[in-house]
């Protein structure tokens, strides 16, 4: 086989990608047939791919007939920030699995919620069954338990005003005066003790960045008998979570 053979390329969706270039290049609009010359297309397929984006939303015709990107094209900035720091934080999660035999997760409040961002684990070190979902469980894990620590009490207040203390296992704290003082005690280390899943036990640590905008936590999850030996290596944890937030710093600046 000639492997040096070029690849297929689909010549529709090139046309399409020049004219979007074409477009993006004059945030004030610009006519058809000055794209179609500078997208090096011609007239009438810069119509037909102009309304072809239009209708999917990434471009848009101006009552005085100029065309501009499309709303659709700034939902796209999300989903592509996010995978850069999933890029980022995935290798580091990774070594942290493997430094301490541990599945890695890292979760960061999300629009208000708490969430499970990405997991790094293996055969040798299996994940948590996440069979309650973090809308309804984060006062129950070492990840939630750390991020509401990092909150203001006005904050952490109404985070629980909206979300009911669930009971989960026998060690799950369902009184919010308990949990409260809890997430104000000192120190920087939050432990679940089979409060999501009896026979899993989790130790988390904060990340955050200069600006303190960026609230999330790195935790592993192991039995609950190997707990004392991950809180005996919190510090290498506490070192993974600094490369973290200079990850972070420098994926959202």
């Amino acid at each position: 086989m000639d492997e040096t053979r070029r690849p297929t390329l689909i010549a529709s969706v090139q046309r399409a990608l020049r004219l979007m270039e074409a477009v993006a290049a004059h945030p004030g609009g610009a006519p058809a047939k000055q794209l179609a010359r500078e997208a090096a297309l011609p007239l009438a397929t810069t119509y037909h791919l102009l309304r072809t984006l239009a209708h999917e939303g990434y471009a848009m015709r101006l009552s005085d007939g100029l065309w501009v990107l499309g709303d659709r094209v700034e939902s796209l900035h999300g989903p592509t920030r996010t995978q850069q720091v999933l890029a980022r934080v995935r290798p580091t999660l990774i070594a942290l699995r493997d430094e301490l035999g541990a599945a890695a997760y890292f979760g960061m409040q999300i629009d208000g919620e708490i969430q499970i961002v990405d997991v790094a684990d293996g055969p040798r070190a299996p994940r948590v069954d996440l069979w309650v979902g973090f809308s309804d469980a984060a006062h129950a894990t070492a990840v939630g338990k750390c991020v509401l620590g990092q909150l203001s009490e006005e904050r952490r207040r109404d985070y629980l005003a909206r979300h009911p203390l669930v009971d989960l296992t026998p060690h799950t704290i369902t009184d919010p005066a308990r949990l409260l003082g809890l997430l104000r005690e000192p120190g920087d280390v939050s432990i679940d003790r089979e409060e999501y899943a009896i026979g899993t036990g989790c130790a988390a640590v904060p990340v955050g960045d200069a600006t303190g905008t960026v609230v999330g936590a790195l935790a592993v999850s192991v039995p609950p008998r190997r707990l004392p030996k991950v809180e005996a290596s919190v510090h290498r944890m506490r070192a993974t979570a600094a490369r973290i937030q200079r990850t972070l710093s420098l994926t959202m600046a």
